[in-house]
């Protein structure tokens, strides 16, 4: 007889990419019972080793949070961009979590409703061959297709709207139900001698470079994201028959750089070819605000914004491979625009949250906000919504929107960054005197609530080796937590993992910028020395009284001078 597992929990996240991952990390960290369900052996999603596609961003204004987190550890433990070590840290981060239950090999089948509440979901898992219950207060789905939808009555969308109906002028002069499509990635390695490469019969043939119609150079900048199918048919019904086109197009691809041609591949192999379909585009689920072309370029200011885009809207053909001509469309915003919370909770499901590429927005709204450092910022300000939703003990999501500010600033508080927003400093630091070595620039940028360079503000206390700031509280005063911001380079030019590998493999390293060492001073004494500091937020818990706490710097990972965006203590 087939055993059924029951879990109660506050909040069950169904999915386990980049987006679900935060949210029940984020979630899990400020104290709520959580349970994440993965259909798939490994967290990452899109970002995984099944699939490896690029964590892309806002290019101007990364992203921080937990995907800064994620980032700088990848970088610290894989300078070699290995997909394993990648996916551990995924795995670390999420069954390592207080708080955080994780079932992997899991997939989402039925939901039970109470009217327009879900009392609980199941899942199939496939390696114990289980069903596993869960039961919640909140569920938040972070699956990309929406699988919650169908079993829940969620509203939801798909397709592309008519130009009309959002007053966009990059909709459609019809709706249609055409998406963007799918693709299966491939990556290759240069070796020292000659590689012989001898396609399946079954592969594609592309001739020439005309009937490939794609750019195909092998460099570090290309993904093979073009080889894509899909958009003109169901992207969940047809997808394992687009599975099998996709593979077909692969092996072609590298049997016309290979073998026909001149494409200086002699040395080159086929490393990767993903079975699984990356996906963009599929089901939409819809909340109270649908994001759209409009609030994308003009900077989409909001009361409830809970996370924040700035990915160009990047509308691929849904003919993919097969369309003649422009793969895509790229229109850049001029300013990161920020998502509001009523786009992440669904308006006929009282307790249905949802981050990802599965948000309310409108084809070309999530033409902008399906990449994953994105999402990623989405799901954590799932997660955070969520704890603020237990603790006041509400029934709707939506009535989460009453304690917007507290969501916003417990966001800030943990390095997201949310366009127009200021993070509050601790009143003990506001009122306290705060003053540098005489050498060192002035500190004043230490309190100013952004915790970035960012449109021209100065807001970051340059410094270097012995520099030191120091609080003066005035009395006496006890402290539980210490929170630093350093500076890791939010400009840097670094993708999660390289496509295409060379015979020297470049090695990827810590931003220079970070400050590796420093040191904690109480009343003068040091209480705490950290020499291998990796990440750019760093929370201290601390049990102390004291009436001067100073912050001594010793060094970075590689220049001589560094920065720091907070010192606070509460």
């Amino acid at each position: 007889m087939i055993q059924t597992i029951t879990h109660k929990v506050q909040f069950c996240v169904v999915g386990g990419g980049l987006a679900g991952v935060c949210a029940a990390i984020a979630a899990a960290r400020r104290g709520v019972k959580t349970l994440i369900m993965q259909e798939r052996p490994v967290f990452g999603g899109n970002a995984s080793s099944e699939i490896r596609m690029w964590i892309c961003g806002t290019p101007f204004c990364q992203e921080t949070g937990i995907i800064e987190e994620l980032r700088l550890e990848n970088l610290y433990r894989n300078p070699y961009a290995n997909y394993a070590i990648w996916d551990s840290i995924l795995y670390e981060k999420v069954k390592f979590q207080e708080n955080l239950t994780s079932l992997l090999n899991c997939s989402c089948l039925d939901a039970q409703m109470d009217g327009p509440q879900i009392k609980s979901v199941t899942g199939w898992q496939m390696t114990t061959q289980q069903f596993h219950r869960v039961e919640a207060d909140f569920f938040a789905d972070c699956s990309g297709d929406s699988i919650l939808a169908p079993l829940t009555g969620a509203e939801f969308r798909i397709g592309r709207e008519d130009a009309g109906e959002f007053d966009e002028s990059l909709g459609q002069e019809k709706a249609d139900s055409h998406t963007m499509g799918m693709s299966c990635l491939i990556q290759a390695r240069e070796y020292d001698h000659p590689r012989k490469f001898i396609p399946p019969s079954w592969a594609n043939v592309y001739p020439d470079d005309q009937s490939l119609k794609r750019g195909h150079k092998l460099d570090h900048s290309q993904n093979f994201w073009w080889m894509e199918l899909g958009g003109d048919r169901d992207s969940i019904a047809d997808t394992e028959e687009m599975r099998d086109e996709l593979i077909k197009t692969a092996f072609g691809v590298w049997d016309h750089i290979k073998n026909r041609g001149q494409h200086q591949a002699e040395n080159w192999d086929i490393d990767f070819l993903g079975f699984l379909p990356g996906k963009r585009e599929s089901r939409r689920l819809m909340g109270d605000h649908i994001l759209c072309q409009n609030d994308v370029l003009t900077g989409g200011k909001f009361a409830d914004t809970v996370a924040y885009g700035g990915w160009p809207i990047d509308d691929h053909h849904p003919g993919g491979i097969r369309h003649t001509g422009s793969a895509n469309r790229n229109i850049f915003p001029d300013e990161p625009y920020g998502i509001p919370l009523r786009c992440l909770y669904s308006r006929n499901i009282s307790n249905l949250w949802f981050a990802g590429r599965n948000i309310s927005a409108t084809h070309v709204g999530l033409s902008s906000i399906r990449v994953m450092a994105t999402c990623a910022t989405m799901g954590q300000a799932v997660g955070t919504a969520v704890s603020v939703a237990a603790k006041y003990a509400v029934n709707h999501c939506r009535e989460v929107l009453e304690h917007i500010h507290e969501v916003q600033q417990a966001l800030l508080d943990d390095d997201c960054f949310l366009p127009g927003f200021v993070r509050e400093i601790p009143e003990i630091c506001r009122n306290a005197s705060l003053v540098s070595n005489p050498n060192a620039p002035s500190s004043v940028a230490l309190r100013s609530g952004i915790d970035r360079e960012y449109a021209g503000l100065t807001n970051i206390w340059r410094s270097g080796a012995g520099d030191f700031v120091e609080y003066d509280f005035g009395k006496e005063v006890s402290l539980h937590e210490i929170r630093l911001v350093f500076d890791s380079d939010l400009h840097r030019d670094e993708r999660c993992t390289l496509a295409n590998y060379p015979l020297k493999q470049p090695e990827f390293t810590m931003p220079g910028t970070l400050m590796k060492s420093f040191e904690l001073f109480a009343d003068g004494k040091s209480f705490l020395k950290v020499d291998d500091n990796h990440q750019r937020l760093v929370k201290i818990p601390v049990d102390i009284k004291v009436r001067k706490l100073m912050l001594m710097l010793h060094s970075s990972w590689e220049r001589r001078t560094s920065g720091v965006f907070a010192f606070d203590a509460r």
